[in-house]
């Protein structure tokens, strides 16, 4: 029984991986034959389905009650989606930002995590006390549904004024059966492996008996984020930076707008002060990946190393506090 955590552990990775590989494929294959831009897969169809545990995790943690999990895993989430999978996709390979980011989804990243510390700190109602309300758990969920038109209207426009170009063949063209197939059975075996690894993670952290708080800013989160971390490298390796940053930007946006969002109207949130500082340590984060990816128009092996450098940094301080 000991052992039995660390064996699904591995099983879990190894679903994730084969998944990943599996779905970027399937991904990209409908992509071209839709004539849609890759970016656009990787903030939609990949963004949402890597997105999935953190979903089930959020939402089963709503119901049983446990706000510190279903906060963490958020926040958590976000934060490793940057630090260590951007950083380690660019590590891998520099990844070339598409300018559409610029106008659109990198501004509401930005705002959407802005909106967290915000309404917490409107929410005060006791001394180091907070609470995230279903008011603010509807306006996040109404501001998905604009960004997710805005996102379907312009793969359309894109579309329509690129109908006569080549398709790109550097991009595996599959036949709709098993584009679908690759692309639906990448996304359900990297949902099975992250359960496999986040239920075996958390029975070995509880082992080590590391803290509920602490494992949702770590242990779970890292295990939610899998599915990203997996689809992200493999599409860096693969030269496909389109979808490996569409994907970690989608993510963030899902994780807060449609997750937490959701989250919320089942439930409000009561979030501490320690929190309220992790809200705060995300949107540095995230304005730091905004300048860092608008001023090169590219994440480099060097940026990628202090993401990473920046993550050991955050972790120490969480087993410090």
């Amino acid at each position: 029984m000991f052992l039995l955590p660390y064996l699904f552990l591995v099983v879990g990775f190894a679903a994730l991986i084969k998944g990943a590989d599996f779905f970027v494929d399937g991904a990209s294959s409908i992509a071209k034959k839709f004539g849609i831009p890759d970016i656009i897969v990787g903030l939609t169809i990949v963004a949402m389905g890597t997105s999935a545990p953190e979903l089930a995790t959020s939402v089963s943690a709503a119901f049983a009650g446990s706000n510190e999990i279903a906060v963490g895993n958020v926040l958590g989430s976000n934060l490793m989606n940057i630090l260590i999978i951007l950083g380690l996709s660019a590590v891998i390979k520099p990844l070339a930002v598409d300018s559409s980011m610029f106008k659109r989804d990198i501004p509401v990243m930005l705002i959407c995590t802005a909106i967290l510390p915000i309404s917490t700190l409107l929410g005060r109602y006791l001394p180091g006390q907070y609470k995230l309300s279903r008011i603010v758990g509807l306006i996040l969920v109404l501001f998905f549904a604009f960004y997710l038109f805005l996102t379907v209207r312009s793969a359309l426009t894109y579309r329509k004024e690129h109908a006569n170009e080549e398709p790109d063949e550097s991009v595996k063209s599959f036949p709709w059966w098993k584009s679908i197939l690759f692309t639906v059975g990448g996304a359900v075996m990297i949902i099975i492996g992250a359960n496999f690894a986040v239920e075996s993670a958390i029975a070995i952290a509880k082992q080590l008996n590391i803290g509920e708080d602490v494992i949702a800013l770590t242990v779970v989160a890292l295990g939610t984020s899998l599915p990203e971390l997996i689809t992200s490298v493999v599409a860096a390796k693969k030269g496909n930076s389109d979808i490996a940053l569409g994907n970690i930007v989608g993510s963030n946006i899902f994780n807060i707008l449609l997750i937490l969002g959701t989250t919320l109207v089942i439930s409000p949130i009561n979030v501490s002060f320690v929190t309220l500082i992790d809200e705060f340590i995300l949107l540095g984060v995230t304005c730091y990946l905004s300048l860092t990816a608008f001023t090169g128009k590219r994440l480099s092996r060097i940026e990628g190393a202090s993401y990473l450098v920046l993550y050991v940094g955050y972790a120490t301080y969480l087993f410090l506090r």
